[in-house]
């Protein structure tokens, strides 16, 4: 595999988050999917529990606790995104009912029918997405909601450059209906799902990357590692701009049986 073609997770964690904090999004995603999709959500109060894991910064969390009721936690096993994360909060007075604590999505500190949504953008392929849904499942209310964002085939069929390149990254990739299917296999109402427009890709995540690029080489420069780091970021953009009408992230929304 060439330097260019290397997945974001051969690269060491501290130094992923050290480019990544310097971005709004840690992945792509807008405020207006974000509210598209909390308005699939019902019966949320001011004593609602809303989990977002692998929230990172917290850019889709705060656009969720300016429109939504309730006390929110955010978890990311990257304690510099959680000490930006609540920082954030506090920024936007929020930090009386915005939380964000350091730990891994495979061992939530939350207990068994507690939450009333759990939401997840560009984060769940981290666990997987069945094993996520299921494993998830347990933290939620009878009648709780789960929305999370996944990669996704559009089409059966693709070229193989980008197929190989996504069955190498992410290996749980697959189209919508089978997505679907697991949702409801794992103990859901499928609820919704749609398609993230091309603007979360471009104009949220890939676009202002290219500033933090140039300052990321700048402030490393000669450091190998973070070259093929730039690199491989630079040649999913160029994926996604040439492959577009194959894939993307469809947010599923789903409501415990």
């Amino acid at each position: 595999m060439s330097n260019e073609n290397k997945s974001i997770h051969e690269f060491d964690f501290q130094l992923i988050c050290d480019y990544f904090s310097s971005l709004e999004r840690q992945g792509p995603g807008s405020p207006e999917v974000t509210l598209k999709a909390l308005s699939f959500i019902d019966l949320l109060t001011d004593e609602s529990c809303i989990a977002d894991i692998g929230c990172g910064t917290g850019g889709q969390t705060m656009v969720l606790a300016q429109h939504a009721p309730g006390k929110m936690t955010g978890v990311d096993l990257f304690p510099h995104f959680i000490d930006l994360f609540n920082l954030n909060a506090r920024k936007l007075n929020l930090q009386d009912r915005v939380k964000g604590l350091v730990c891994s999505m495979d061992n939530l500190p939350f207990q068994s029918d507690s939450i009333d949504l759990i939401w997840s953008e560009g984060a769940i392929y981290n666990i997987g997405f069945e094993r996520g849904l299921n494993e998830w499942r347990k933290f939620l209310k009878t009648g709780g909601y789960i929305a999370v964002t996944e990669a996704s085939w559009f089409t059966e069929e693709r070229p193989a450059e980008i197929d190989a390149f996504w069955k190498d990254a992410y290996p749980e990739i697959d189209t919508i209906p089978a997505k679907v299917a697991q949702m409801q296999k794992a103990g859901y109402i499928p609820v919704a799902s749609f398609i993230l427009p091309e603007n979360c890709w471009t104009e949220h995540f890939y676009t202002p990357q290219v500033a933090a690029q140039a300052l990321f080489l700048t402030k490393h420069a000669g450091n190998k590692t973070v070259e093929e780091l730039i690199a491989a970021q630079r040649h999913e953009a160029q994926l996604y701009s040439k492959y577009k009408a194959y894939y993307g992230y469809v947010f599923y929304i789903g409501k415990k049986i």
